[in-house]
């Protein structure tokens, strides 16, 4: 009798473990914003130029915002654009810089800003409107 309690045991922690991973990897939070390389940010963007879709995910590492492309497989960000933050519950700052997105991996740039309500802001060169972003890190 003692076994059976201790294997019923046994499987509700690894069943409670595996169900808090789960809780944790689901409360990622997307937010999207866009940025608008046409001339004089015409938010229709250009034939030449589309807007490019970025999107900044919180929640994946604390501390932690990742950048990257709004559409499939994570593409649709500029690649090699200028990534700057600033944790506004903090004073915190920095600069990135988006991955080249060479060998089939989308563009990205992973930023250590600290917990707090962050502001990003992305300057994709040329004549473009930057995009801008504010979202809550934990």
């Amino acid at each position: 009798m003692k076994f059976v309690r201790r294997l019923a045991v046994s499987a509700a922690i690894v069943v409670g473990a595996a169900l808090a991973q789960g809780a944790t990897a689901s409360a990622e939070s997307i937010v999207p914003f866009q940025i608008n390389p046409a001339p004089y940010g015409n938010p229709n963007g250009s034939f030449d130029a589309p807007a490019g879709t970025c999107v900044a995910v919180t929640g994946g590492q604390p501390g932690a915002v990742t950048i990257t492309g709004g559409k499939e497989g994570r593409w649709g960000c500029f690649v090699a654009a200028d990534v700057r933050w600033v944790n506004l519950s903090t004073g915190a700052s920095g600069a990135a810089r988006m991955s080249d997105g060479l060998f089939g991996f989308p563009p990205e740039a992973i930023l250590q800003t600290g917990p707090g309500q962050v502001a990003v802001v992305i300057i994709g060169g040329g004549i473009n409107t930057a995009g801008l972003a504010t979202f809550s890190v934990s």
